[in-house]
């Protein structure tokens, strides 16, 4: 369905203002079917985030700003996430000996066990939007992407 139909535009858009809008529609339909896989674990995008952040260091803590460089949503509050977080008992938080005013933050068990519980659920979420395009249509598609964001 294009996009006018959907926003239900009687006015004609320019090539601009449809792909911006395009592009801010899927965001929002993708989220919104995320959104809906990570509620049963009370988890936001963002806390999802920061625990498959914490689960690539591999067992080595990461300070918040190490934590905030690879979010994908780089205004988030990264310490109200991890506080959030910390309540669940999905990560712990200690000051680090070296630097007492750096904060180290750890993924728990408990966070391991929530995302490999996940993982199967976010794999069938990212195929099920890939699921129309052919492999190289998907690579054509993350090219322009990028190509579009690069200021």
């Amino acid at each position: 369905m294009k996009i006018e139909e959907i926003i239900k535009s009687t006015a004609p858009l320019n090539i601009s203002t449809r792909t911006v809008l395009n592009v801010m529609y899927t965001q929002n339909v993708i989220t919104d079917n995320f959104n809906e896989i990570l509620k049963p674990f009370d988890l936001s995008g963002e806390q999802y985030n920061v625990l498959r952040i914490l689960r690539g260091q591999k067992g080595c803590p990461a300070n918040m700003c190490v934590i905030q460089e690879r979010m994908l949503a780089r205004t988030s509050n990264t310490t109200r996430l991890v506080d959030k977080l910390l309540l669940k008992n999905l990560v712990t938080r200690n000051v680090c000996p070296e630097n007492r005013r750096k904060i180290e933050v750890l993924i728990t068990q408990k966070g391991l066990d929530i995302l490999k519980e996940l993982d199967p659920k976010v794999t069938d979420h990212e195929q099920f939007f890939s699921k129309n395009l052919r492999p190289e249509e998907l690579e054509q598609l993350n090219h322009l992407l990028e190509k579009y964001r690069n200021k």
